[in-house]
């Protein structure tokens, strides 16, 4: 048996003994079924679908129904259980408790079969005192019950008033009454994922045992005094202190690379005490501050922090401290009724590029270390610098900061309450209080938070009535949501951080919001706070369906995802778009003829007859479709930075939905399950460059804006060409002069009627012709070329069959797949299968005979692997 056992504190001197000790529980535990019928070992953490996967007791839950086949699994009462001899004297300790670092989620604990608690909160870390009932040879049982079940009584029990919805859409086939349990909302299933509401323990669990006091945690904010101009550090630790006399003693927090360490005499008093320090760094001392991705680094500091007390008793703890500011601007706008929504880090103002985090499986077990620093990798890696992490999932692991922190990404960090109203009775409410108050205090230290919300899309659900509510019993409803996210919510968020904004929910009009009594008549409105946009009807490639507003912090389109991906959890008879797979893996109502509709609007469907082939084309047309409406949804918001257009506009923000998916399935996701970058993704690179011409018709004349996320200003030209659809050679080119673009705008760079610009470009139609354009300096280019199409191309002239080569080398870990094509070809998009990486740029528009592209693997591959399984398409292949 492998012992998990870590001294924590010493004491220090003569005849040392250890102060506190942590064993862990970690590793291999009992679970049975309700009735005892079915017994198998299962690992901590972990729940119990893992279980019944590793021991080959079911298959992947992924596979083909599997989310129907193993629904028993959730509506059965499972128990953990684990018996354990503690490899030191348990009698020489004062306290001893039991830490539940995350238990999913309603349980009765029992110790040596004494009842030490219950737990009822997915999101709250628990602790018991086990001291009176440890032994040298202990059993722990966790009696879990069905989430299913105890949301459905919670449900039936709240007799004063129906809280709504009571269940999912039939399309999501998920389970009902989620909003009565504090557990992971989506695991009920939603529009993008299956129904999985897993039980086990998910997080640490461990007994913590010490002498004299213990310090339970501490926490920091950097706050910057604006009227000193100097930074200062808040530090916040709690303690347990079992010594039956006051512990007195000295701390020491030292910055070494700012030259700074405080002294502090403390004194602690028997009981749960709580430590505030003030270290405050001092102005002669240059601090480099924590910048977003793209706008400078992320420097951080070493500290140490040293409790020196009564009888040699020494803590030390060490953690990064990040000094940044984050400000929400909410001001009057000339020319614009209503207010901006805008962020400011360490004062300068920052266009938010990003998307939206959901949990990236149903099974938080098998999200790895290696396979979050993919997928946050890959938000930088295609120009991102936020992401909000959606109200409806977790609260991620701590790594996810950490590297979120590490990365430059900022985080708009939903409170767990989504797309519902909740209860309001005063066991839920404790309930969220716990799982708030510790929410912070774990993730406050953390600079790439910026934002609080308290839920999503709440606000509007209960003011745009989504579930029918009756107009005399609305103020019923209203009093309810302040209670929880006003009067509870904000209020912990107010006390326990001041060094971020928090806002009641998203969408919402912020400060208006408050103005019109937590709640506002529309609020998802263009003249305040953020806004989700979603339309499947309207033309995606008509830029004036899209609200110019001061924020949009959701929109997007869907897509499937590759066949590769799917491959894996299908058999031959589901590939096809008409399958029963197919109609069961999209749990959004009408999904797949949205897609089919849109794509329809400038695209020819695939009419293969080879179904196989029907398939794998629809599936990339699907993203083709879904890459250009994101694309051109996107463009338009980065160039509405800087200007009012009928009072509408300033908007500084852009997070479409969503990044990454739970399952493979279809979903607005950008990134597939387990990381592979769909077109969209490739397409998020280059219309995120911090950089960017963006071109747009109106009223029949042809605008280029250049869009800057930059801090200085830049001389440069841009370079405007067209082409036929039937040549590789530009039929024309045209450079402006040179001219300056100034960091931090989107300005007008260039406008001339189609008219003109097709006439003097020779012989020259919308059908015919296409152009291309770019930014450059002393023949160096800037930033990715755009592209705007004149005319859909389902009436493209002169397109034809692309015939494209590669030929693939290697240097070093990287590849080169230098490509070759007879004809223009636009969407040209370059696979690998299942081999894991990322290419250079993909989904491209190429009108150069030649064109080099970098793949970079994330595990170790050959050029035989590669060239086996790679695979070109263009628009050109399915027409």
């Amino acid at each position: 048996m492998r012992l998990h056992l870590i001294v924590l504190l010493a004491l220090c001197g003569t005849g040392t003994t250890a102060a506190a000790l942590s064993y862990s529980l970690r590793g291999n535990w009992s679970i049975c079924n309700g009735n005892g019928s079915l017994e198998l070992p299962g690992a901590v953490p972990g729940c119990v679908h893992s279980a019944l996967f590793q021991q080959g007791l079911i298959q992947d839950s992924y596979y083909r129904f599997n989310d129907l086949n193993y629904r028993w699994i959730s509506l059965d009462n499972w128990t953990y259980s684990k018996e354990f001899k503690f490899p030191f004297a348990i009698s020489k300790w004062q306290k001893v408790n039991l830490i539940l670092e995350g238990v999913d989620t309603i349980s009765k604990i029992l110790f040596n079969e004494v009842t030490i608690g219950e737990t009822d909160n997915m999101f709250n870390r628990y602790s018991f005192d086990i001291t009176n009932v440890v032994r040298d040879v202990n059993s722990i049982e966790l009696r879990f019950q069905s989430a299913v079940l105890y949301a459905a009584q919670q449900s039936k029990a709240h007799t004063r008033y129906p809280v709504p919805p009571d269940c999912p859409p039939l399309v999501q086939k998920g389970e009902c009454h989620v909003n009565f349990v504090r557990k992971e909302q989506c695991s009920f299933s939603w529009d993008w994922g299956p129904s999985f509401p897993t039980q086990g323990i998910w997080k640490d669990v461990r007994i913590e045992a010490y002498n004299i006091c213990h310090l339970n945690y501490f926490t920091f904010s950097p706050i910057y005094d604006k009227s000193a101009q100097e930074w200062n550090l808040e530090i916040e630790a709690t303690f347990d202190v079992v010594s039956s006399k006051p512990v007195g003693g000295q701390v020491i927090v030292a910055i070494p690379k700012l030259q700074t360490q405080q002294m502090y005499n403390i004194e602690l008093q028997p009981g749960k005490r709580i430590v505030e320090l003030f270290l405050n760094i001092s102005k002669n001392i240059t601090v480099e501050t924590w910048w977003p991705h793209g706008h400078g680094n992320q420097t951080g500091y070493n500290m140490t922090i040293l409790f020196e007390l009564d009888g040699g008793l020494n803590i030390e703890k060490s953690a990064k401290v990040y000094f940044r500011t984050v400000e929400l601007i909410e001001e009057p706008i000339k020319g614009s009724p209503g207010l901006s929504f805008y962020f400011k880090i360490n004062g300068f103002p920052i266009f938010l590029k990003g998307s939206n985090w959901i949990p990236a499986d149903s099974f938080q077990d098998r999200v790895t270390s290696e396979l979050l620093r993919l997928l946050l990798q890959s938000v930088v890696d295609a120009n991102m610098n936020t992401l909000r992490v959606w109200g409806g999932g977790i609260y991620e692991q701590d790594e996810f900061y950490e590297l979120c922190d590490e990365l430059g990404i900022m985080v708009w960090q939903d409170f767990m309450f989504a797309c519902a109203l909740y209860p309001t009775d005063q066991g839920f409410l404790d309930s969220v209080r716990a799982e708030v108050a510790y929410q912070i205090k774990r993730l406050k230290s953390h600079p790439s938070i910026i934002i609080w919300s308290g839920n999503n899309e709440n606000e509007e659900a209960l003011m745009m009535n989504w579930y029918h509510i009756s107009f005399t019993d609305r103020p019923i409803y209203i009093k309810d949501y302040v209670t929880l996210y006003v009067k509870n919510i904000r209020e912990l968020v107010l006390a326990g951080d001041k060094s971020r904004p928090f806002i009641t929910s998203s969408p919402t009009n912020g400060a208006e919001t408050v103005a019109e009594g937590w709640v506002s008549q529309n609020p998802n409105s263009n003249y305040f706070g953020d806004v989700h946009f979603y339309d499947y009807i309207s033309d995606c490639w008509n830029w004036k369906v899209f609200p110019k507003a001061r924020f949009a912090s959701e929109y997007g389109y869907q897509s499937w995802p590759s066949f590769s991906t799917l491959e894996k959890v299908s058999s031959t008879e589901d590939w096809s778009f008409s399958s029963k797979f197919s109609l069961h893996r999209q749990h959004h109502e009408g999904g797949n003829k949205q897609m089919l509709y849109q794509a329809g609007l400038h695209f020819k469907l695939p009419k293969s007859t080879d179904p196989l082939r029907t398939f794998k084309d629809t599936i990339y047309l699907t993203q083709v479709m879904q890459a250009q409406c994101v694309k051109t949804e996107t463009e338009f918001y980065r160039r509405s930075r800087s200007e009012i257009v009928d009072q509408q506009g300033h908007t500084m923000g852009a997070l479409y939905w969503q990044l990454n998916d739970i399952w493979q399935a279809p979903s607005w996701a950008s990134l597939e399950y387990g990381g592979k970058w769909k077109m969209l993704h490739y397409f998020a690179q280059n219309f995120f460059a911090p950089l960017l011409p963006v071109g747009f018709e109106n009223e029949n004349t042809f605008y280029i804006y250049g869009v800057s996320d930059l801090h200085s200003d830049y001389s440069m030209t841009l370079t405007v060409r067209v082409h036929t659809w039937n040549s590789l050679e530009p039929v024309c080119s045209c450079v402006t002069e040179h001219f300056v673009m100034k960091g931090g705008e989107a300005v007008r760079l260039y406008e001339e009627p189609v008219s003109e610009l097709l006439r003097r470009c020779g012989n020259c139609t919308r059908e015919s012709c296409v152009v291309s354009f770019y930014l450059s300096a002393d023949h160096e280019l800037l930033c990715p070329t755009n592209y705007h199409f004149l005319s859909s191309l389902k009436e493209a002239v002169g397109l034809c069959k692309a015939q494209i080569t590669a030929i693939i080398s290697q240097q070093g870990d990287i590849f080169v797949f230098d490509l070759e094509t007879s004809a223009v070809a636009p969407f040209v998009w370059l696979d690998v299968g299942s081999i894991p990486g990322r290419f250079s740029d993909n989904g491209f528009l190429m009108t150069e005979k030649t064109r080099t592209i970098l793949f970079y693997p994330w595990e170790p591959t050959s050029k035989s692997e590669l060239e086996q399984s790679f695979h070109v398409t263009s628009l050109t292949d399915i027409y």
